[in-house]
């Protein structure tokens, strides 16, 4: 009978947990579980974050984590932010919304989202999303499968001060996401 045992470990922001294993005939001896059995522990604020277009996106699940399953991130969104009409052709979207408002332009339709909300996209379908509220909105945001998350980290900027506003996308910014859109399936359109 195997026992586990989860060690948390200090010292890095971001820790992969890892579960040891007593092996069949000796209990002393451990192993280091590799995916898809290592636990992931991220600390409130110590994601990677990254300016995206009106938006500070923190990673927090990788697909590295979960072994392509899923890609998590926590979605900052000031007044007025968010990005233009898309269409993720390789994943599906889901996003709870922790606090704030945003308006969902989706296949179409209109939804408002308050804190509390929670919207499932279909890849496929053309949406977007604006916060039209007087505060930032929060949402985790939840891609599956994961992968996305590599155009982000190739497309957006590195935040380097978390107090600041997203920066306006600057044309170098736009040529970066032109060019990598393709490779990740993902389709960009002019603003409605």
């Amino acid at each position: 009978m195997t026992q586990q045992t989860i060690d948390l470990q200090s010292g890095s922001a971001s820790e992969t947990v890892s579960l040891k294993r007593a092996r069949a005939g000796n209990p002393e001896e451990t192993a280091t579980a590799s995916l898809p059995g290592e636990v992931k522990y991220v600390p409130a604020g110590s994601g990677a974050d990254y300016w995206g277009p009106g938006t500070v996106m923190t990673f927090l699940i990788t697909g590295k984590d979960t072994g392509g399953a899923f890609f998590m991130a926590e979605m900052s969104v000031p007044p007025g932010g968010g990005p233009p009409p898309h269409i993720h052709h390789r994943e599906d979207e889901s996003f709870y919304l922790l606090e704030g408002t945003l308006t969902v332009q989706v296949g179409g339709k209109t939804l408002t989202a308050s804190a509390g909300a929670a919207a499932f996209l279909p890849r496929g379908i053309v949406h977007s999303f604006k916060n039209t509220g007087d505060a930032n909105a929060r949402a985790l945001l939840v891609i599956t499968p994961a992968g996305l998350e590599h155009y982000f980290a190739e497309v957006f900027d590195p935040v380097t001060d978390r107090t600041a506003a997203p920066p306006l996308p600057s044309k170098e910014f736009l040529a970066r996401a032109l060019a990598a859109s393709p490779r990740y399936g993902l389709e960009l359109l002019p603003p409605a």
